[in-house]
């Protein structure tokens, strides 16, 4: 696949966009100082492009977890006994499949991967690594780190 060539106002827009995707077509163009009509398509080429995958609204489990539950954040390690290919691709896809996990890293050195899972209540988390450790051969060892404040949490990449 070729690499889209990226200019100035095309940088600008992924910056905006990564930081507010609720923005009008007509409130963007006039950010970037272009016609409505250029901008739309700009942002359509980008989408095309794979360099925008979707537009998500980002919630807060603080606030969450006082209405409907949602309170615990874990940052888990994750070591395999197997790291095969076709192992370590089993154990991503199971994980990406489950709505308890956020994020999943594959990493090196150390284990051999990270995930950032979210779960309601302790029995909740329990029952989630029952489910995707616990029931995993593969799994030699896990390793959970319990969030007892979110201090920082973003999602834009630094765009010069």
């Amino acid at each position: 696949m070729k690499p889209i060539v990226l200019d100035d106002v095309d940088v600008q827009l992924l910056n905006i966009l990564q930081n507010d995707a609720s923005l009008s077509n007509q409130a963007l163009a006039e950010r970037v100082r272009t016609s409505p009509p250029t901008c739309l398509r700009r942002v359509k080429r980008l989408h095309e492009a794979g360099l925008i995958e979707r537009h998500i609204a980002i919630l807060n489990p603080q606030k969450l977890s006082a209405t409907i539950g949602f309170g615990l954040t874990a940052i888990v390690e994750i070591t395999l006994d197997r790291q095969d290919i076709t192992a370590l691709e089993q154990f991503e896809t199971r994980v990406a499949d489950d709505p308890a996990v956020q994020q999943c890293y594959r990493v090196s050195p150390g284990p051999d991967f990270v995930l950032v899972v979210h779960t309601a209540h302790m029995p909740a988390y329990q029952a989630m690594t029952q489910r995707l450790f616990t029931s995993d051969a593969n799994v030699r060892n896990t390793k959970a780190f319990f969030s007892v404040k979110r201090s920082k949490f973003g999602a834009a990449l630094p765009l010069v």
